[in-house]
């Protein structure tokens, strides 16, 4: 499936082919659903065809910015357009948007293109592009873990009530969704919200009748132009991921759910009473850009009130907001009240690997629950070492199985470290066979461990022990073939027990999953890090959330990893930001019903503000390293489910403070259109704007850059009081960084009524008049003894500007 291109395999900065060789071993379980590198620039080059010869034609979206006119009349305008530059007869529309903002998708080519970008009308033209896809235990962990107690006379701790979240309607933009699934039956639910705009469409596989009230809408967004790696022909999910993603954020409370028996307990999603509408904007082969703003026009027509988006571009193709079409369709959703959670990127634990960076958009990070796969190896003399994955090994339980370390089963004329790797073609099929092989997987980014796995299997091996610490907390799904990995500092007494042994035997014990794993959460390894590549002076991740082996629905008819004598699986455990993403979006889901006049700020506030940094031994959250993680790895933190609920105060970002963010980072009025839906006609950029003044729009976090110690940086903020509490004070307290002292004013906040909104500065010095060596980090929290309100803050030396960035 990988197929090589010498770009990939190329310096790439912030993420390596090796890093993503790990990923996908990791991400792959069941099926396809994590890309490569050259799959997307295999794609992107078909996309942009165009772009690479003037004579080819590619899909380009031609955005027309807010949409002013009758959609009757805006067809009409696309159409003219359109007659007024192509000769060709032929159909060339590829999507039309009419509701949340104008424009179209066609294909053509690149001088049409040119062309078509200078008539009236037109903000922007460019390629189309391809993104990529980035549970029982997870919810309870989050309740017991992290729940917030709080005085509420509201009915918001009772998760199963039908009422709570039923009016609420999440958006997913994925692979589609096996409707059939438990997960997404109706029982007990009302009547759908009579503002639902929606639909449920017919494809081949897929009927109106397959909605209910629990999934009420499903689209797709086929066309004649779409490639043979894209078509997106049907509702139905034909990947896994999308009904995953669904079920998580929003299933119906499932008993007796599990993975064959392992994670068995009772599913739902974390608003089990919200509806769903599904938007089929990708698949096996990534997410096309012109389909992922289809979706965004239809989903703020249709009356969705939260859009989850597991996907993004990978972390070294940055593609400017301008051309960025989550960053540009995510705008026009907030602006009409829907909350627009994405997924972080799977590119860490390189920094500056986020990807969804806009602040109008809530970015999440990956984290571990407190559950572990465990399959062990059991040595001669009967001695365990602790292993990592999913597998159902049909071995037996006393090692008497021949044991051999890959170096020593080298081919004549190979080479030792390519054999120690077991790489293919490295290897001695006779010293393989009927043998369990340990292989290095560590540092190696020439092949995946499924790669080296599918090898050893080949050769007639009979098992595998893989050698890896990045990936020992995050399992890999292997059927009935005994897989398993091992950290480095195991391996040692493993590899001591071959030499000195003369005949070295073990076997591999089938997973037991174990529960109450400490310490839990931690910062999963490939959980994209901050900062921000736009800006320094946006904190990016705002949150993180359960993404390591969550178990969810799955489509039916999968049996790439089916142990032999079972059915495919209904539910199925898999890994990635993808998982951590839906957690946030149900959380959301749930405070918009609570709360259903707050704008997405100030949910996302909410859920920020309330997260919370200890684990469940009470000591900071950690990352997959043990070091212990900032707000690159998790934003504000671990989100909490009761939390966010009721949060006291929040911080409301304006569409004035995403407008003059676009300012601050260098585009004029007419690159501001790009993107945003309206402007004000007495708006305008500050004349001095620069990336310096990122720092205050009306952020739950803090960052400020070119921190030299010399000067002082000046921050304001503004808070609305949504306690319910009428009068109350808060009083401010400050964990800052030694060398850095930070002064609050006031230091105390006097509310006299509900909604009422007061400001407050924050002034950064330094106690040394010395320049930072590296970046730090502490918070600012506001305390009325009823509800702690938390802000985290970053300061840095470095400059807030990117070279690099194009927009």
């Amino acid at each position: 499936m990988y197929i090589k291109h010498e770009v990939c395999e190329s310096d790439i900065p912030h993420s390596t082919t090796q890093t993503h060789r790990e990923i996908y071993t990791i991400m792959k379980g069941n099926t396809i659903f994590f890309l490569f590198c050259s799959l997307f620039l295999v794609s992107f080059l078909e996309n942009t065809g165009a772009a690479q010869a003037g004579t080819n034609y590619g899909v380009y979206i031609v955005y027309m910015g807010a949409a002013v006119s009758t959609n009757g009349s805006l067809r009409d305008d696309h159409a003219q357009l359109m007659s007024s530059v192509l000769r060709r007869k032929e159909n060339t529309l590829v999507h039309t948007y009419r509701h949340g903002f104008s424009g179209f998708a066609a294909r053509i080519s690149e001088e049409e293109a040119r062309s078509i970008a200078q008539k009236p009308g037109v903000v922007s033209v460019f390629p189309d592009t391809q993104v990529e896809l980035h549970t029982t235990r997870s919810w309870d962990f989050l309740k017991y873990q992290t729940s917030v107690k709080i005085d509420s006379k509201s009915n918001t701790g009772n998760e199963s009530s039908s009422s709570v979240g039923s009016d609420t309607i999440i958006g997913i933009l994925d692979t589609g969704i096996w409707p059939e699934s438990e997960s997404f039956n109706d029982k007990d639910m009302g009547p759908i919200p009579s503002r639902w705009k929606g639909t449920c469409m017919k494809a081949d596989d897929f009927n109106p009748s397959n909605c209910n009230r629990k999934l009420i809408g499903a689209r797709s967004y086929d066309d004649s132009v779409a490639t043979a790696l894209a078509k997106l022909h049907t509702p139905r999910d034909t990947v896994g991921h999308g009904t995953h993603v669904a079920s998580t954020a929003a299933g119906s409370t499932v008993a007796s759910a599990s993975y064959y028996g392992l994670a068995g307990g009772t599913a739902k999603g974390g608003s089990p009473s919200s509806r769903i509408a599904m938007y089929t904007v990708c698949s096996s082969a990534g997410c096309l850009g012109s389909a992922i703003l289809a979706a965004f026009d239809d989903a703020i027509a249709d009356g969705v009130d939260v859009l989850s988006l597991s996907l993004g571009a990978p972390s070294y193709i940055r593609i400017g907001l301008k051309s960025d079409p989550i960053a540009i369709g995510a705008f026009h959703a907030v602006d009409h009240g829907i909350i627009v959670v994405c997924s972080a990127g799977n590119d860490g634990p390189d920094s500056e690997s986020v990807v969804n960076v806009a602040p109008w958009i809530l970015t999440v990070a990956a984290s571990t629950i407190d559950r572990d796969f465990r399959s062990n190896v059991v040595l001669g003399g009967n001695k365990v070492i602790k292993g990592e994955g999913i597998n159902f090994s049909p071995l037996k339980q006393s090692p008497e199985y021949p044991l051999i370390y890959a170096k020593y089963a080298k081919k004549s004329g190979a080479n030792e470290a390519e054999a120690r790797n077991c790489n293919p073609d490295s290897m001695d099929k006779n010293l393989i066979k009927g043998r369990i092989v340990v292989c290095n997987n560590v540092g190696d980014g020439d092949y995946t461990a499924r790669e080296k796995i599918s090898e050893v299997k080949g050769l007639g091996g009979i098992g595998i022990v893989l050698i890896d610490d990045k990936s020992s907390r995050v399992a890999s799904t292997y059927g009935s073939f005994p897989a398993t990995l091992i950290k480095s500092n195991n391996s040692a007494e493993v590899l001591s027990y071959i030499n000195s042994s003369s005949n070295p035997v073990a076997t591999i014990l089938p997973t037991v999953a174990v529960t109450e794993y400490k310490p839990a959460p931690a910062i999963a390894y490939f959980s994209a890090r901050g900062p921000s590549y736009d800006t320094m002076n946006i904190l990016k991740p705002d949150i993180s959330a359960p993404g390591v082996d969550i178990l969810a629905a799955w489509i039916a008819n999968d049996t790439s990893q089916t142990p032999q004598g079972k059915e495919p699986p209904l539910y199925n455990v898999i890994s990635g930001t993808s998982m951590a993403c839906p957690h946030v979006s149900g959380v959301a889901a749930t405070v918009k019903s609570q709360n259903p006049t707050w704008s997405p700020s100030a949910i996302k506030s909410a859920i920020m503000t309330t997260a919370t940094q200890t684990n469940n031994m009470k000591a900071p959250i950690t990352t997959d390293s043990g070091s212990i993680a900032t707000p690159y790895d998790y934003g504000a933190g671990e989100v909490t489910t009761s939390g966010p609920l009721q949060p006291g105060l929040v911080y409301e970002t304006s569409t004035t403070d995403y407008l003059n963010y676009l300012c601050y980072l260098g585009l004029d009025i007419n690159g501001i259109k790009a993107i945003a839906k309206t402007i004000p006609n007495d708006f305008a950029c500050p004349k001095d704007s620069n990336s310096d003044y990122v720092s205050n729009i009306n952020y739950p976090s803090i960052a400020i850059s070119k921190f030299d110690g010399t000067a002082s940086k000046n921050i304001s903020r503004t808070v609305t009081n949504v306690g319910g509490d009428g009068k109350t004070v808060y009083a401010v307290s400050v964990d800052a960084p030694s060398g850095i002292v930070v002064k609050v004013i006031p230091d105390q906040l006097t509310f006299t009524k509900n909604n009422e909104k007061l400001s407050y500065q924050v002034i950064f010095s330094s106690s040394t008049a010395t320049s930072l060596k590296e970046d730090v980090f502490g918070s600012i929290t506001w305390n009325n003894g009823k509800f702690k309100v938390r802000s985290p803050f970053l300061v840095s030396s470095k400059s807030g500007d990117d070279d690099d960035h194009v927009f």
